[in-house]
């Protein structure tokens, strides 16, 4: 199947870049992960995963979790947790429509990057679900196509901390400050509900965002 698009190659037309476009299609793009890839993947904590619905609409999150959230299992293919979020389930949703994800991974201290091209699945009794404690299911990503992207345009920032909410090794975590707002109450998981009493008592939404941009929701 061709990398790229007819309007992917259109764009490379009216700009005078196919010569280019065709470059770099047979210089980094690979159907599987290198050494490189898979050093890079391992050192991340953190990346961003791109779904598509049913109805052709996009999505983006940030997934975060400890060093080496995506397992590489072999260079073909990859491993990533699924854990308790907003219960929208647009990423797990859009994966069970299309399977088509993209992952993008980054360094914004280096600055570097590597993004991902695959196709997933979601299981919820895979064997892996035991490393990653307090994570739902495990999605499996078939590596369809991977490539160092250029850092140009990328950044620097700092590093300062890791999320106080990623499970620890009994996957346990801190009750999510939002999961207390009042006009959540009542419509929250079975296992969520009445929590926010012990978890220092319910607030309302405007106490919430003054939290959140303060960074200590």
């Amino acid at each position: 199947m061709p990398f790229y698009t007819e309007s992917q190659r259109e764009m490379q037309a009216q700009f005078e870049t196919r010569t280019l476009a065709d470059t770099m299609e047979a210089t980094i793009i690979e159907d599987s992960l290198n050494p490189r890839h898979q050093a890079f993947i391992a050192s991340r904590d953190f990346f961003f995963l791109s779904t598509v619905n049913a109805k052709g609409e996009p999505t983006v999150s940030h997934k975060g979790g400890g060093v080496g959230t995506v397992k590489i299992i072999d260079e073909k293919t990859l491993a990533f947790p699924a854990y308790d979020g907003n219960g929208m389930f647009l990423s797990l949703g859009n994966i069970a429509d299309t399977a088509k994800i993209g992952l993008l991974f980054i360094d914004f201290e280096t600055p570097n990057r590597v993004r991902v091209q695959a196709t997933a699945q979601i299981q919820e009794n895979d064997p892996l679900l035991a490393e990653y404690p307090g994570a739902i299911a495990v999605v499996r990503a078939h590596v369809d196509q991977a490539f160092i992207n250029c850092a140009r345009y990328i950044h620097k920032h700092k590093r300062l901390e890791t999320s106080r909410y990623v499970p620890d090794e009994n996957g346990d975590a801190p009750f999510a400050s939002w999961k207390r707002i009042d006009g959540l109450q009542g419509h929250l998981s079975p296992k969520d509900e009445g929590r926010a009493e012990q978890e220092g008592g319910v607030i309302t939404e405007q106490q919430y965002g003054e939290a959140l941009s303060k960074g200590e929701s």
